[in-house]
């Protein structure tokens, strides 16, 4: 352990903020432009700016990298998953975790089904299969589950469960891309499977979504739901969304798909040394990946035990803002206790949702992120926990 030197003192003690400038939560990687020119040409040159060629080609290399029938590109994740409540024609209940973001249970209510919420496990982050069981009533028609941060949610565990009951089963994998499940790509599994492509994720259409799945049927109606429902005889076949991909889009998502690997295979990396250097300090804890399993890292999210660590995790972020390192409290409120949505909340109780939502804190984490920056970010957790008693004093005092 360091002294409590000046030179090694946390920042909101007085020490030297360990960056300059503020390390941010996204740092998308982009290509060049010279890499999209051609493509920019084309789109502009043919005129077709929406729907057409390059995004085409852009459900082909989705599908065949999934290794699905069918990747229908969307404009978000949100529209997408939606459309798939829509398309599958489920009326009443949906199970979902709240510890997850709100476009989970947006999705549903705005589809006119209404969210029950189940626990997680505390370790994985991911829904319980037990406690999706255990919520299931006479009006449950489905399972929503989530691949929680790019940690692979209990597929065969929910499968079963959703076998068992006759239930549809839906994972928001909006985080997925670049997770394994069993050493095979999520997005195989389940009725359908929904992937953001915001630029705050691994694979980055700017924005957008793709849904995967193997029903021809319901590929065939999220197809007609991206376009109003309309089955091309301007006579919608029921009620869809203006939810199309542009062409500009798909290129760049082309161009980002070509990456995907290397971000995943970098961010593990790194989240490995991560482990390795705050694995060391006392109440520091990650999330657990099921062997045979990969986690694409679109977030490094750590559970603080608060007694163990002598920082709680507010405490903790405030003092690594005044080291210019920025951080988010995903997910604070969880959905059940959100303004929107606490009135579906049944009141059962969510004890592990609850303790990570008042403990988890999520880190900077980039597909391209330098050793230097995840040593310095692990050097700004080890000054806090050597001067924890007087970070925490300074902080009462302010």
């Amino acid at each position: 352990m360091s002294t409590n030197s000046s030179a090694t003192l946390p920042a909101i003690l007085g020490g030297e903020p360990l960056f300059a400038e503020k390390i941010p939560m996204v740092r998308p990687v982009l290509p060049a432009f010279e890499e999209m020119s051609e493509g920019i040409r084309r789109i502009l040159e043919s005129g077709m700016v929406t729907k057409g060629p390059l995004m085409r080609q852009f459900e082909q290399e989705i599908a065949e990298h999934l290794g699905v029938k069918h990747a229908i590109a969307v404009s978000s994740c949100t529209s997408g998953m939606m459309l798939v409540h829509k398309a599958l024609g489920l009326e009443g209940e949906v199970i979902l975790p709240s510890f997850t973001f709100m476009a989970t249970a947006s999705a549903a209510v705005w589809a006119g089904l209404r969210p029950v919420f189940a626990d997680v496990d505390r370790q994985t982050n991911n829904l319980d299969a037990v406690a999706a069981e255990a919520a299931i009533t006479p009006r449950t028609v489905a399972i929503v589950a989530v691949h929680q941060f790019g940690n692979p949610a209990d597929i065969e565990g929910l499968q079963r469960v959703a076998a068992r009951h006759g239930l549809k089963l839906i994972f928001d994998a909006a985080h997925g891309f670049g997770a394994r499940y069993q050493g095979e790509p999520v997005g195989r599994q389940g009725d359908a499977q929904i992937f953001s492509l915001s630029p705050t994720k691994l694979l980055i259409t700017g924005e957008g979504g793709i849904v995967a799945t193997n029903d021809d049927e319901l590929a065939e109606r999220i197809r007609m739901g991206r376009e109003y429902g309309n089955d091309g005889n301007y006579d919608s076949a029921f009620p869809g969304l203006n939810a199309r991909m542009p062409e500009f889009n798909a290129l760049l998502g082309l161009h980002s798909l070509k990456r995907l690997e290397a971000a995943a295979r970098h961010r593990n990396e790194t989240v490995a040394l991560f482990q390795e250097l705050l694995g060391r300090l006392p109440g520091i804890h990650f999330q657990k990946v099921r062997p045979g399993d990969r986690h694409s890292y679109r977030e490094l999210s750590l559970m603080i035990d608060p007694q163990a660590f002598g920082l709680n995790r507010d405490e903790i972020a405030l003092a690594l803002a005044a080291e210019n390192i920025d951080t988010r409290k995903y997910y604070y409120p969880p959905i059940h206790r959100q303004t929107a949505y606490r009135q579906y909340y049944d009141g059962r109780p969510l004890p592990n949702t609850d303790w990570l939502s008042e403990n988890s804190l999520s880190l900077p984490m980039w597909s391209n992120m330098s050793e230097e920056v995840a040593r310095k970010i692990c050097r700004a957790f080890e000054r806090l926990y050597e001067n924890a008693r007087r970070v925490r004093e300074k902080l009462n005092s302010q």
